[in-house]
C-alpha cells in the first residue's frame, strides 16, 4: 500500500476515534458532573480551611509581631499567635451561641407566631381606608384579595416551622461526616497558618519556574493588589457589620423597640451590602416597628437608623477600611446589581471588590497604553 493511502487511513481512523471520544464524553456528561461534585465535596473541608486561614492570617500576623517584641516569646511567637487567634475566635463563637443567638431565636419565634395577627391587622386597616385616600388609588383592595387567595400566612409558617428546622439542625449536627469535616477544616487551617511562610515560598518559586520574569512580576503586582482589595474590603465589612449591629441594637433597646436585638442583627447583616443593604434594613425595621410599636415609633426608628448609618458611612467604615476602594456610586450599584443577579447575596457582597480590581486593571492598561503611544510619538 502506498504511503499516501496509509496517511489517508490513519487520518480517517484518528477522526473516527476523536468522534467516538467526543460522543462518549457528551454521553457521560452527567457521570462527569456527578464525579466532579463528589470530588468537590471531598475537597470542601480543605477549601473552607483555606478561607478560614486567609481571614485569620492578618490578625495572626499582627499578634505574632507583638509576641516577637518580647525576647522570651520570640521563638514560640508563631505558634502562640495561632493559638491566641483561635482562642479569640472560639470565645466569640461561645458568646454568640450562648447569648446572642438564643435572644435572636426567641425574637424570631415570637415574630413568626405573631405574623397571623399582624397580617389580619393590615387587612383590616386597608379595608377601612376611605375611597378618596392614596391607599384606594393604589388599588390596595385588589392586592388584599390576591394576598388572601395566596394564603400568605400559611406559606410563611411553612417556611418557619421551627419544630422541623430544629429537627433538621439536630440531624445535621449529629452526622459523623459533618463533625469529621469540621475537624479536618480546623486542623488544616491551623497548619496553613503555622506553615504560611513555607507555602508562600513554594508558591513563589513555582510561579517563577512556570512563568517568565516579566509575566511573574505582573502576576505578583496583580496578586498584591487583589489580596489587598479583597482582604481589606471583606474583613472591614464584617467588622463594620458587627459594630453597626451592636450600635443599632443598643439604640433600639433604649427606645424600647420590640425585637430590638433581631432588628439590630438584620441591620448589621444587610449593611455588608453597599447601598441596597441599608435600604432593605431600614424598610424591614420600619415595617416590623409599625406593627409592634405604631407609626410614630417607626418614624423615630427610621430616623435613628439613618443617622447611625450616616455616622457609619462617614466615620466608622472609612477608619476600619483605611483606604477607599475609590469607586463611583454608579460602579458600586452596577457591581451589586450584576453580582446579585448572577450569584445571589454572595455576589452582591463580593461584586464591589471585584469591580474595584477590574477598574485597577483597566486604568493600568490605559496608563501603559498612553505611555507607549507617547514614546511612539517621540
Amino acid at each position: 500500500m502506498k504511503e499516501k493511502d496509509w496517511k489517508k487511513w490513519i487520518f480517517w481512523f484518528s477522526f473516527a476515534v476523536a468522534v467516538i471520544a467526543v460522543y462518549k464524553t457528551i454521553d457521560s456528561v452527567s457521570t462527569l458532573f456527578t464525579w466532579f461534585g463528589g470530588f468537590l465535596s471531598l475537597l470542601m473541608p480543605f477549601l473552607m480551611a483555606i478561607i478560614i486561614a486567609y481571614m485569620l492570617y492578618m490578625p495572626s500576623k499582627k499578634i505574632e509581631d507583638l509576641y516577637k517584641s518580647n525576647k522570651y516569646l520570640k521563638k514560640i511567637a508563631r505558634g502562640l499567635s495561632v493559638f491566641t487567634v483561635y482562642a479569640i475566635a472560639i470565645l466569640i463563637i461561645f458568646v454568640s451561641v450562648n447569648f446572642i443567638i438564643p435572644t435572636i431565636s426567641t425574637s424570631v419565634s415570637d415574630l413568626v407566631g405573631s405574623l397571623p395577627n399582624y397580617y389580619n391587622d393590615a387587612i383590616a386597616f386597608f379595608k377601612e381606608v376611605p375611597d378618596d385616600s392614596i391607599w384606594a388609588k393604589l388599588n390596595i383592595p385588589i392586592l388584599i384579595e390576591d394576598l388572601q387567595k395566596f394564603n400568605f400566612t400559611d406559606e410563611i409558617l411553612k417556611w418557619f416551622d421551627f419544630e422541623n428546622i430544629s429537627q433538621y439542625i439536630k440531624g445535621i449536627v449529629g452526622a459523623a461526616g459533618i463533625i469529621f469535616d469540621a475537624f479536618v477544616t480546623l486542623v488544616v487551617s491551623v497548619y496553613l497558618l503555622l506553615e504560611r511562610n513555607d507555602i508562600k515560598s513554594f508558591t513563589k518559586n513555582l510561579s517563577k519556574a512556570i512563568f517568565s520574569q516579566k509575566t511573574y512580576n505582573k502576576l505578583a503586582v496583580y496578586y498584591e493588589k487583589t489580596n489587598r482589595i479583597f482582604y481589606s474590603f471583606v474583613s472591614s465589612q464584617i467588622i463594620d457589620a458587627f459594630i453597626v449591629g451592636v450600635i443599632c441594637s443598643v439604640a433600639m433597646l433604649i427606645m424600647k423597640v420590640k425585637y430590638a436585638t433581631l432588628l439590630g442583627f438584620l441591620i448589621g447583616l444587610f449593611n455588608i451590602i453597599p447601598y441596597f443593604g441599608a435600604i432593605i434594613a431600614v424598610t424591614i425595621a420600619i415595617i416590623i416597628t409599625i406593627f409592634t410599636g405604631g407609626i410614630m415609633k417607626a418614624v423615630w426608628v427610621a430616623l435613628v437608623i439613618i443617622v447611625l448609618q450616616q455616622i457609619d458611612a462617614n466615620i466608622i467604615n472609612p477608619r476600619i477600611l483605611g483606604t477607599s476602594l475609590d469607586l463611583s456610586p454608579i460602579l458600586v450599584i452596577f457591581a451589586v446589581t450584576v453580582g446579585g443577579a448572577y450569584f445571589g447575596v454572595l455576589g452582591m457582597f463580593l461584586g464591589v471588590p471585584v469591580m474595584a480590581f477590574i477598574k485597577i486593571v483597566i486604568m493600568e492598561f490605559i496608563s501603559n497604553r498612553k505611555k507607549a503611544l507617547e514614546k511612539e510619538e517621540v
